[in-house]
């Protein structure tokens, strides 16, 4: 019965686009998958998402983006981490009793020879260290809300972990 009350995040994930939906309300935010960090006078990040853009002025920040690499989609682990951290504190709110969201997350993209352990691994444990308390890395066709707050997945895809 608890099971009800916990939210279910579906994210989509590619260099372009973070897409974050809640399966129980339909509510969802997208934008691009960008960090703004400011290195003086201490490393710190200053802007995800669109707003991260509203920093390109200042010199000491710098724009990045923890998905967009020629090889794998994990460029940046601890930066990665952080703005999922920050698009699912937007979902779930600011409350202290916010419950930590089940997460199936969706990486887009088929690359040659398939996500590799290392790739889906990588973002099992950023969706955790992000506050899921479940995660899914799924493969395959978009999931509609019904399918995952049923949690029967479509037999052409893949569960990866």
């Amino acid at each position: 019965m608890l099971s009800s009350f916990i939210p279910i995040f579906y994210v989509q994930l590619s260099p372009q686009r973070l897409t974050v939906r809640n399966a129980r309300t339909g509510e969802s935010i997208s934008e691009i998958p960008e960090v703004a960090i400011a290195r003086v006078p201490k490393t710190s990040i200053v802007g995800f998402g669109a707003e991260a853009r509203l920093h390109t002025t200042m010199q000491s920040v710098e724009i990045t983006n923890p998905f967009a690499h020629p090889r794998t989609l994990v460029s940046d682990f601890t930066v990665g981490e952080q703005l999922l951290k920050a698009f699912l504190r937007r979902m779930v709110g600011s409350s202290i009793f916010a419950v930590s969201p089940k997460v199936v997350l969706h990486p887009l993209g088929d690359p040659e020879g398939g996500f590799t352990q290392i790739e889906i691994r990588a973002l099992h444990e950023m969706a955790m260290g992000a506050g899921a308390s479940k995660v899914i890395i799924w493969q395959g066709r978009a999931l509609s809300d019904q399918e995952l707050l049923s949690g029967k997945f479509p037999s052409d895809g893949s569960i990866l972990s």
